[in-house]
């Protein structure tokens, strides 16, 4: 039987990033309601990742204090600011803005492209604990952890950004590399003669097709 553990190890990476990119998208408030793009629910048995140690959250700015200080944001009110622990792949995020006031449609764009991230993110670990573990105990298959220690990489320095051309930038370079790993498992598991292979290729299939190329 195949050792767990690389799959395990991606599984973990995938999980810090897929919480950074939520947590991003709550600072930014694009999470916010039931019917809200990235609204996700946690993938079933995230036990399988250690649980991330929530970092201290900043004292918020008192009241009155003058506007464009650090930690308030342009308006008047003060920004949400959360931390993730850096030894485990999160990131310090920017204080953003919550207005929910009209978009650009470059705005709009960059909301809807994070928000598959964040969707196919939350379904590739779906899969791999749900298929990809169990198919692992009676076959083995390489597991390309460095690409998943990379996505998670990418979406920490994404978390440091602000809207611009290096928010693209890293959220196109997230996109992209969520869109390695899908595809190095189907490859993986192209010879496995097995129907649980047939399953598990399927459903990673359905991942590719909500990443199209940007």
């Amino acid at each position: 039987m195949a050792s767990p553990a690389p799959l395990v190890a991606s599984i973990s990476h995938q999980m810090v990033a897929l919480q950074t990119l939520q947590l991003l998208q709550q600072e930014w408030g694009w999470g916010d309601g039931p019917g809200a793009p990235g609204r996700l629910r946690d993938p079933p048995h995230v036990a399988a990742a250690p649980a991330r140690r929530p970092g201290p959250m900043r004292a918020q700015p008192e009241p009155g204090r003058e506007e464009g200080a650090a930690g308030s944001r342009p308006g008047g009110g003060p920004g949400v600011e959360a931390v993730a622990r850096g030894a485990e792949g999160g990131a310090e995020l920017l204080p953003a803005p919550r207005d929910r006031g009209p978009r650009t449609l470059a705005q709009m764009a960059m909301r809807s492209a994070l928000a598959r991230v964040v969707a196919s993110t939350s379904e590739l670990v779906s899969v791999e604990q749900t298929l990809l573990g169990p198919l692992l105990q009676e076959r083995a298959f390489p597991v390309h952890l460095k690409d998943s220690v990379e996505f998670r990489n990418i979406c920490s320095h994404l978390a440091l950004q602000i809207e611009g051309q290096q928010f693209d930038r890293d959220l196109n370079a997230a996109h992209q590399c969520l869109k390695t790993i899908v595809k190095k498992l189907i490859q993986a598991l192209a010879n496995l003669p097995s129907d649980a292979h047939v399953v598990a290729c399927a459903s990673l299939r359905q991942i590719l097709q909500n990443l199209p190329d940007v």
